[in-house]
């Protein structure tokens, strides 16, 4: 992928906008199910791949109540019932912790006084689940919920959302994310997008785009 960097100097952005999982917060159900298959991988992976699958589990992020999403799934394995009832019933336990180092970038954009948005696609029913766990999500000004608004990432019309209700500048806004989709999707918006890898690659990627962050400690 080919970023499109303007290097502006650090008073243009005055934005920047996360996203949450795998980004500020560890998210993978291989955290919960490998407990229950144990040394089982290829059961847990057929699992995830054709029972429990990420497209099943998007619906949620895009507003499906948990209980149709669970009566779904158990009609379809119903052989697969308790497992399927453990993804809702265990689901923080697929929120380990937060994404190493990326919280102290995000406590060092806070020091410089940006706007600190997120944009997440999760479902509505377990949000408040993290926002019990995590207290730095309260550094944000507003948090986009797909699961609240009915319309997730890619959508164009997500980023138009959040554009809106905060009357942003896209070209002095950042959108971060670890999925190459979405970043695509908010540079096409007029955002400033950075594809999440680590957060050293993230603190490189800000200060070219003229963010200058303190040192690290």
């Amino acid at each position: 992928m080919i970023h499109r960097i303007a290097r502006p100097s650090s008073h243009c952005i005055d934005t920047i906008i996360f996203d949450l999982g795998n980004v500020l917060i560890q998210w993978d159900p291989r955290h919960l199910f490998r407990k229950i298959f144990g040394s089982d991988e290829v059961a847990m992976e057929h699992f995830l791949s054709v029972v429990c699958t990420p497209e099943w589990n998007e619906e949620q992020d895009r507003g499906r109540l948990w209980k149709d999403a669970i009566a779904e799934a158990v009609a379809r394995h119903p052989e697969h019932e308790s497992n399927i009832n453990a993804y809702f019933d265990r689901w923080s336990e697929m929120i380990p912790g937060e994404v190493e180092g990326t919280v102290k970038v995000l406590a060092q954009l806070r020091s410089l006084g940006l706007r600190l948005l997120a944009l997440t696609n999760w479902s509505a029913e377990t949000f408040h689940i993290a926002e019990a766990r995590f207290p730095f999500l309260n550094w944000f000004e507003g948090i986009v919920v797909s699961g609240r608004e009915r319309i997730i990432k890619p959508d164009p019309a997500i980023f138009k959302l959040i554009i809106e209700r905060y009357h942003l500048s896209p070209e002095k806004t950042v959108f971060i994310d670890d999925n190459v989709r979405n970043v695509d999707a908010a540079e096409r918006e007029g955002l400033h997008g950075i594809h999440f890898q680590n957060a050293d690659e993230l603190v490189a990627r800000l200060q070219e785009l003229g963010v200058l962050l303190p040192e690290r400690g």
